[in-house]
């Protein structure tokens, strides 16, 4: 439909004529980074000219002008977060018009966010002098403000010689060095307004009616893409928000022990949690798992398994083989098609002592200043993968001032690496940990999570949640 649209927007109406054709306006700073075809313009004055040769003409124009729109539009469709398609959309729309550099702002008209701004060539305090500006006095401004007559691409040709602007655009135009401007809205009929771009000349100029016509199209396409973005990054932020519900409000406080947690949410939504809760006599029981599969049904399976658990270490805390017993007998009666991993641990801190058995899951890894090792577990099946569920337990006992690490294999997963290569790399983030950071286990958690993952742990597009619980024994 928009390829019908394009050609309709650029056919020629009537007999073509050599002399009544269109003539191409002189414009300054044109320089794009996606070639955009001037077979349309028009021929050289007083030139003989065959209509055949005309028509064939404008015909490359058009084809060369879908083809270019055909390639930004492919590039942006591959982009599934906003982080990626706002930068893409705005570096193609700067091809399409001609100029160097630009800004967009991301901010819905229903208020209910995300709201961004990013730029193009511009620094962060470039972006700011911009962002100086009243709101009313820019064409980002009127679009997200819906001003009057403010629904439709605004160009600046010459900001510095236009006496009707605001004098403090002029100035912020002088400081940064840029003397015109093109400003496109991005909206739909469905969500309305979703933000604007607007790219910068570097002097006077203004694109073509040919490249308003294609960056207005690209607009179109990219909006409608921004908003199923924008959709799908809402839900993922309250499903995040409602697995932090989930999750422990606060730590709790025992002596002789310190306790840690950070938790990363899968961007559809994971299974994992880990949990901390005081037992009698100043024991400690400490939890980790996770619930297979992803989305809201394995955020309602981890509440209920976490719950359950919570249940379990209160009635026989000190015995973890009968607590996770109990908790695989839950997990058939209520999730009989669901497998979960789990790892619960019975810590008495005023003795360092700690006995813990574990479902499938990873081992603990215990790391101080004169050792870092993971700790020797048994054999284990998941949960619910067996008529009935049986492993023996282990006990150990951390030296004063070592820290342990319980962990989900979503720590391990997001590396990308095998499991060998994954473990190796958690050793030596733990075994690297720096000595003025481990009195904090806190710290000690955040350094090993940026050790382990150094593209980052919250990154939105990595799969599998994380659940890391740090306990610092005295």
């Amino acid at each position: 439909m928009r390829v019908r649209d394009a050609i309709r927007q650029n056919a020629p109406i009537g007999k073509p004529n050599a002399m009544s054709s269109p003539r191409l306006p002189k414009v300054a700073g044109i320089d794009s980074m996606v070639p955009v075809s001037t077979h349309t313009a028009s021929p050289t004055e007083g030139a003989p000219s065959a209509p055949g040769a005309f028509l064939q003409d404008r015909l490359a124009g058009w084809v060369s002008d879908l083809t270019t729109l055909h390639e930004l539009t492919e590039r942006l469709t591959t982009t599934s977060t906003l982080d990626s398609a706002l930068p893409e959309l705005l570096a193609a729309g700067a091809a399409l018009v001609g100029a160097g550099r630009g800004l967009l702002v991301l901010e819905p008209a229903d208020g209910g966010g995300p709201s961004r701004t990013i730029g193009l060539g511009l620094e962060h305090a470039e972006l700011g002098h911009i962002e100086t500006l009243p709101r009313s006095a820019t064409a980002y401004g009127r679009f997200l403000d819906g001003l009057p007559d403010s629904d439709a691409p605004l160009a600046s040709p010459d900001i510095l010689g236009d006496a009707g602007l605001d004098p403090r655009c002029r100035e912020v135009a002088v400081r940064l060095g840029y003397a015109a401007s093109y400003a496109q809205p991005l909206a739909t009929e469905a969500a309305g307004r979703l933000g604007a771009a607007v790219w910068l000349y570097d002097e006077p100029a203004e694109p073509l009616e040919r490249q308003c016509h294609l960056v207005e199209v690209y607009a179109r396409f990219a909006a409608e893409h921004l908003a199923r973005l924008l959709e799908l990054e809402r839900v993922r932020a309250h499903a995040a928000a409602f697995a932090e519900e989930l999750l422990p409000g606060r730590l709790p406080r025992i002596p002789g022990v310190r306790l840690a947690a950070r938790h990363r949410a899968a961007p559809e939504g994971g299974g994992d949690w880990y949990d901390a809760l005081p037992l009698p006599g100043d024991a400690l029981g400490l939890s980790v798992g996770s619930a297979g599969g992803s989305g809201p049904s394995a955020l309602a399976a981890m509440g209920r398994l976490r719950a359950g658990l919570r249940a379990y270490a209160v009635m026989e805390g000190e015995d973890p083989v009968a607590v996770l017993s109990d908790l695989e007998l839950l997990l058939r009666l209520t999730e009989p098609a669901r497998s979960a991993t789990a790892l619960y641990a019975y810590c008495e801190p005023g003795r360092r002592t700690i006995v813990l058995a574990g479902a499938g899951h990873a081992p603990p890894l215990v790391t101080g200043e004169r050792r870092t090792e993971f700790v020797e577990t048994t054999l284990s099946a998941p949960l619910g993968m067996l008529p009935c569920w049986e492993a023996p337990s282990v006990e150990f006992t951390p030296r004063a001032g070592e820290t342990v690490l319980f962990y989900t294999d979503g720590l391990l997963h997001r590396t990308g690496a095998t499991t060998d290569q994954a473990f190796a790399r958690l050793h030596s983030a733990a075994a690297g940990v720096p000595k003025a950071l481990r009195q904090d286990p806190g710290a000690v958690a955040d350094h090993v999570l940026r050790a382990v993952l150094p593209d980052g742990a919250d990154r939105s597009d990595r799969a599998g949640d994380i659940a890391l619980l740090a306990a610092r024994f005295d």
